[in-house]
């Protein structure tokens, strides 16, 4: 080395190349995180009868370009504040929970948050879809961003909260809350919402017989649900494996890779969507007689949302066993919502988002990995803690959604009127077609795609 590249050695400091690339790291999950709202869009387009596309596109814009408007102005500082008024001997300081405001040193700390908050408000537009009064849905997509998603970091993440380690239910019962990326934080409060809302909301018309009996509507194309199901997945990599923050540890001997940290994570989101896909493909034939790629799509997904919580906590044939679990309890649970609640949950929210982040993120303890990879049970405090932390998750969440749907149908009412929906929401609510070409000798009358002409697949049954 010579002598000038020596003292540029010298001068290095190892703190500030780990913080600069660490904070480019975050910047590109993020990056990958927002890759999350098309594969959202997609997935839920193709779920939807063609006359409503263009209005859960609309759903699925206003979440983000509202959301990380209210986001930045209000939920960033309610998570701040929740964890605040949870923590033992916590001072409430409004001044600190607004310091990002006029910090640019905290900016990116906070997109890594807004990314994480339109994901979970994202999730909702899927279950409410096709009668929901737009003026509505923006009330409700506020509320997510600003109360009742940041509320949950607020109580689980950051070092401080009710359910974490310093917590007043962390105190108690003397663990902290495991979920690593969100698999409830994020995914089962958004899931839960959208159930929450398409119950108060109300089936769609026809969408039951006049006994009761659910009626397949199918969604119109099969391509775009797949599609966005496989750029969701790509994203989710920013999301758990972005989640590990931390690529350059800066210590005493230099800066350390963190390559097994990272190794660990992506392993177990890999193995956790393979194992959905392929256990929901397996259900989804004994069920319904063949394979549906559609099911296959939505146990992929389940099982990523299934290990979201788990990835660093877990062995890698733990991962499997999550994501295997998820993935065979979607086609069941969501028969469960529609045949036995009579909830018109279109996407599936609940079984993709809900039941599978509860169940992936209580089930963590029982496949504990060490850090050289070995197994070792995270004891039953853990456990505990587990499914008090997915109960308090839910109840907060039941609760506060049905606080925001009863205001916005007080507000807006909350769908829209039996010829609007029969007419499309494309038509009704925003004067759009998104499909103008498929029309019978290219006319507004005759049989359009919405009204079955080439719709088919196994829909949302």
């Amino acid at each position: 080395m010579t002598g000038a590249l020596a003292d540029l050695a010298l001068q290095v400091d190892p703190v500030a190349v780990a913080d600069g690339v660490n904070n480019v790291w975050v910047l590109v999950v993020c990056f990958l995180i927002f890759f999350m709202q098309p594969g959202f869009a997609l997935l839920e387009a193709g779920q939807v009868r063609a006359k409503n596309v263009g209005n859960v596109l609309m759903k699925n814009m206003t979440d983000w370009t509202l959301g990380v408007l209210v986001f930045f102005v209000v939920g960033a500082s309610v998570s701040v504040l929740v964890g605040m008024l949870t923590t033992p001997g916590a001072a409430l300081d409004a001044g600190a929970a607004w310091g990002h405001i006029n910090d640019p040193t905290a900016y990116i700390g906070w997109f890594f948050g807004a990314v994480f908050a339109m994901t979970a408000a994202t999730i909702v537009s899927g279950a409410v879809a096709g009668r929901m009064d737009y003026k509505a849905y923006v009330f409700v997509a506020a509320a997510m961003t600003a109360v009742i998603y940041p509320a949950m970091p607020g109580v689980a993440w950051g070092g401080d909260g009710l359910i974490s380690g310093a917590g007043y239910l962390g105190e108690a019962i003397g663990v902290g809350y495991l979920d690593f990326a969100g698999a409830t934080i994020v995914h089962m409060c958004g899931g839960v919402a959208g159930l929450v809302g398409a119950k108060m909301v109300g089936p769609r018309t026809g969408r039951f017989d006049e006994n009761g009996n659910s009626q397949a509507i199918p969604g119109h194309s099969m391509l775009l649900a797949v599609l966005g199901t496989l750029f969701l997945a790509f994203g989710w990599y920013g999301f758990n494996v972005g989640t590990q923050a931390t690529v350059l540890a800066a210590g005493d001997g230099g800066v350390t890779f963190q390559g097994a940290a990272l190794g660990q994570v992506v392993l177990n989101t890999t193995l956790g969507m393979g194992a959905g896909g392929v256990a929901a493909m397996i259900v989804s034939a004994a069920w319904q007689g063949k394979p549906d790629p559609l099911w296959a799509a939505n146990g992929l997904l389940a099982g990523l949302v299934a290990v979201t919580g788990a990835v660093p906590h877990v062995t890698w044939w733990g991962g499997v066993i999550l994501g295997g679990i998820a993935g065979a309890l979607v086609l069941p649970t969501y028969r469960w919502v529609v045949d036995s609640l009579k909830i018109d949950d279109v996407c599936g929210v609940f079984a993709v988002h809900g039941s599978a982040g509860a169940i992936g993120t209580v089930l963590i303890p029982l496949f504990g990995v060490t850090s050289t990879g070995g197994y070792q049970f995270l004891g039953v405090d853990q456990l505990i803690m587990q499914v008090v932390g997915v109960l308090v998750v839910g109840t907060w969440t039941v609760l506060a959604t049905i606080v925001a749907f009863k205001a916005a149908d007080v507000l807006f009412g909350l769908r829209v009127s039996e010829e609007e929906e029969e007419l499309g929401l494309d038509e009704s609510e925003h004067g759009v077609s998104v499909y103008p070409e498929f029309v019978a000798g290219g006319s507004r009358e005759g049989p359009t795609v919405a009204d079955g002409g080439i719709a088919g697949g196994s829909g949302d049954d």
